[in-house]
């Protein structure tokens, strides 16, 4: 279990299509994502029942975003827990797409 949330490491797992946190060398937590022209697409995420509740979640919602601000996409939060992290964190918004067809 993480002490806190700096001990999760986040790493983008290309191949797999998902960011993924690890504590030490075991697999936390990870986000699901799809990319689209100029969009990056949070699709799910997913922390493991040991890990809930130490900030996991958070950190893989705060290392997904802050990839995407790097790479200049902008984000669609599909996912309910990316889209409740984007609520509460403000200083994200400007990442957030807009209505898209068929949304």
């Amino acid at each position: 279990m993480p002490e806190s949330e700096s001990s999760v490491r986040v790493v983008d797992n290309s191949d797999r299509s998902r960011y993924e946190a690890y504590a030490g060398d075991e697999l936390a937590g990870f986000v699901t994502y799809r990319i689209e022209p100029g969009v990056v697409v949070l699709v799910h995420t997913e922390v493991d029942g040991s890990f809930e509740g130490h900030g996991v979640g958070t950190r893989l919602a705060s290392a997904a975003l802050e990839d995407a601000r790097s790479r200049g996409l902008k984000v669609d939060p599909v996912c309910p827990f990316v889209a409740a992290y984007l609520e509460r964190h403000p200083e994200y918004a400007d990442l957030v797409v807009g209505p898209r067809p068929g949304r």
